[in-house]
């Protein structure tokens, strides 16, 4: 795959007839991807823990409730202990940060999660617990079995848009609805 084909900062959108559970009917940014595999975040599952209970265990105070109440994302079933912040802005004031884009970052160090609790944080952003990864060539091989649709990522969709219809949404972006889309896969 030459680099212009590489996929990071597009989204993953698994069509209908994905049967791997751990990606049916998910939409997945592509965080990093060349020729070594690939790392991304799924974005509309939601995890079993809040913002709330991830401060607890990590002895993180906030005053704010309503921050406390948010949802963590299911990043993904790879490491699903480890934790990942995708955010729009401040790059450069957390100590692990991998650029996505330009306005775009992950991060996996605590000091965002202590500014975010502050109220100091970026002004969006998901946390995400574990993340999806494939191996060289695994995810060329899965997109040439037709398993994902792409689409370059759209802020709106990152953070705008709620949980439940980001697929519907990721989908639309290409002009499809995957409610009337082809629930079989394969090769003519």
């Amino acid at each position: 795959m030459h680099a212009d084909r590489f996929l990071a900062d597009h989204l993953l959108i698994a069509v209908p007839a994905m049967d791997d559970p751990n990606f049916a009917r998910s939409v997945t940014l592509l965080c990093q991807h060349d020729e070594s595999g690939a790392m991304g975040l799924m974005l509309n599952r939601e995890s079993d823990f809040t913002f709330g209970d991830l401060f607890g265990q990590m002895g993180i105070q906030t005053p704010d409730l309503a921050l406390s109440e948010r949802v963590v994302l299911l990043g993904g079933p790879v490491q699903p202990e480890r934790g990942f912040v995708l955010h729009d802005d401040g790059a450069s004031a957390y100590a692990s940060t991998m650029r996505v884009r330009d306005g775009l970052f992950v991060t996996t160090s605590r000091d965002i999660l202590e500014a975010i609790a502050r109220g100091e944080g970026p002004k969006r952003c998901q946390v995400a617990l574990g993340y999806a990864g494939w191996g060289a060539g695994q995810l060329e091989e899965e997109l040439g079995e037709n398993t994902w649709l792409t689409v370059p990522a759209s802020d709106a969709i990152l953070f705008d848009t709620g949980l439940e219809d980001r697929w519907q949404a990721a989908a639309r972006q290409l002009g499809v609805d995957l409610s009337t889309f082809a629930v079989y896969a394969g090769h003519a």
